[in-house]
This record gives structure tokens, sequence and C-alpha cells, in this order.
């Protein structure tokens, strides 16, 4: 008998075991999900294409809601903003105008046609008290008094006809061609506000708090129209996707919160479910083990303040597991 080989034996055997209870608190989270960091980047670029006059930020730099992050070549998008505003000038000018009516010179014409018509109306009336008794006594005959009644009634005619033209020249133009002229300032008004739409196209701003992920473009470069000119990862866009075995699906809701750990993050960080995916995979598209995480090495250029790097693997703890 040669125990010596026996004895061999259990002491690797006993190397083992206490291997893999060393590693196991390092290496086995059997009660954690795996999951990892996944952001969406938003590529802004410019609707025309021109020559990048200017880029405000830099790769990995925080930008706040509003702060402005490129230019592209204004002079023609910015020529057309200034006809734009011309032609609402001008047509609030002609809608004013027609609402004034006729200048003081004009109305100072019908002014003399109603002084005119005065005085042709006095002298048919001085006409008319001189034949009427001539007439009664049978001096003149009685159609002279019926040519002086009618000389009369056309010079009155006259007078308020002038008179009328008169205040209808002070009235300005008719309501509808008023009507008609507001019209016209509000389609200038529109066109106004679509050239500094365009001319806000090529000079956005953030729309939310983010890290400049990528700068395609640098000054002076020629930009094609639609082409990113670089790419932001809003904070909002940052999102821990994880994967959970169709057992427990029921535990997970839009709204639940979850609690996740991850290397080198602070403890106690939790994320809500926002999407729950109504197809199922048969494997996660990538998976990160313990043992290939601690090969994992990240390119670090700007640490964000408190946030998680996208590609970043994370440990989700499972909701039926949560006291």
């Amino acid at each position: 008998m040669k125990p010596k080989p026996l004895v061999a034996g259990l002491l690797l055997t006993g190397l083992a075991l206490a291997a893999a209870l060393a590693l196991a608190p390092r290496f086995s989270r059997p009660e954690a999900l795996t999951g990892y960091v996944e952001g969406e980047p938003l590529y802004l670029a410019a609707p025309v294409a021109g020559s990048v006059e200017q880029v405000f930020v830099r790769r990995g730099d925080r930008v706040a809601a509003g702060q402005p992050l490129f230019v592209v070549d204004p002079a023609q998008l910015r020529a057309q903003r200034d006809q734009a505003e011309a032609e609402v000038a001008a047509a609030a000018a002609q809608a004013q105008d027609a609402r004034k009516g006729q200048r003081a010179v004009e109305l100072a014409v019908f002014d003399a046609n109603i002084a005119a018509a005065e005085a042709r109306a006095r002298e048919a009336e001085a006409a008319l008290a001189r034949v009427r008794p001539l007439v009664e006594k049978a001096i003149y005959a009685p159609a002279r008094l019926d040519d002086a009644l009618a000389a009369h009634r056309a010079a009155q005619a006259q007078l308020a006809a002038a008179r009328r033209q008169r205040e209808a020249a002070a009235l300005g133009a008719r309501e509808d061609q008023v009507r008609a002229a507001d019209q016209r300032v509000r389609q200038a008004g529109a066109g106004l506000a679509a050239a500094d739409a365009r001319l806000a196209d090529i000079a956005p701003t953030a729309p939310a708090a983010a890290r400049v992920e990528e700068v395609f473009f640098q000054t002076g470069e020629w930009a094609p129209a639609n082409q990113p000119i670089l790419a932001l990862l809003p904070d909002d866009r940052i999102k821990v996707r994880f994967f959970v075995p169709a057992r427990d699906l029921a535990a997970y809701r839009v709204g639940e919160t979850v609690r996740f750990a991850c290397d080198g993050c602070p403890a106690g960080l939790t994320a809500k479910i926002a999407f729950v995916s109504p197809r199922p995979e048969f494997t996660p598209p990538v998976i990160y083990s313990r043992e290939a995480r601690d090969r994992l090495v990240y390119m670090v250029e700007a640490l964000p303040s408190a946030r998680l790097n996208p590609g970043q693997p994370v440990d989700v703890t499972p909701l039926r597991a949560r006291p």
C-alpha cells in the first residue's frame, strides 16, 4: 500500500477548495443580473451646407441646456431673414395706410370741390328767387321757373355728392381691403418666423445637459447639409440595460426601481425601469462575466461628475431578492 499519492490528492483537493472559496466572493454573484450602461447620443447637424464658422465646445466638455454649440456660415440665411423682416415692415405700413384714408393734400382737393358746389348751389338758389316772382306776375313763362327749379336741384345734388366724396376719402380703404392688408402682414410674419427658424438651425444650442461625445468638423471645415457636426450624450439618455429570466419577468414593470452596482461606483445606486421588451432573446447581445470584467480597461479623457460611462458593466439586484 502506497499512501503518498492519496495524501497528495487530498492536499490538492483541499487547495482547490480553498482557492474556490477565496475566489467565490470575488468572481461569483449568483444573485446579480448581468447588465451594462447604454447611451443614446444625439447627432446635431445643419440643414444647409456651409463652412463651419465656429465650434464652441470640445470633445468631453459638459454643456448645459441652451448652451451654444456651433455656427455654420450664416450669411445667406441672414440675408433671407433680413428680406423677410423688410417684407413684414412693408406689409404693416400698407395695412396702416389702408386705415388712414387719403392725405391732407388730396383731401384739400375734395374741400375745393365742395366749395365750388356750394357756390353753384347759391347761384342757383338766387336765380330761382329772381325768377319765381316774375313767373307769378306772368312776366316770365312758367317754363322759365321749371328751368330755375331744375338748376337749383342739380346744384344741391352736386353739393351733396361733393360732401360724400370728401367723407369717403377720409374713411380710408374698404373693410375688405383692410382685412386683406392684415392678412398680408400675417403672411409676411410667417415668412419671418420661418427665416428665424432656419437661422437658428445653423446655430443650435444644447437641448439638455449633456456631454460632448465627438466633434466631427472643426472651424473652417466645409460641412455638407444634414451631416452631423457633433454628437451629444444627454444625461437623460443614459440607461442601465440588463437581462431578466423569463420566469421573473412579471416582477419588472415600468416605474419600478431596481438597485445596481458597478466597479468604482458609489454604493446605493438605483434606476427606474422605463421599458420592458415585449420580445424574448436567447442570450444578451453582450455578456460581461466577473472574470472578463477584471480584464476590461477604459480610456478616460474627462470624468463626468456623477454619471456612468456607457459600456460599463453593472450588477443589478433582482427585484425578487430585495428585502
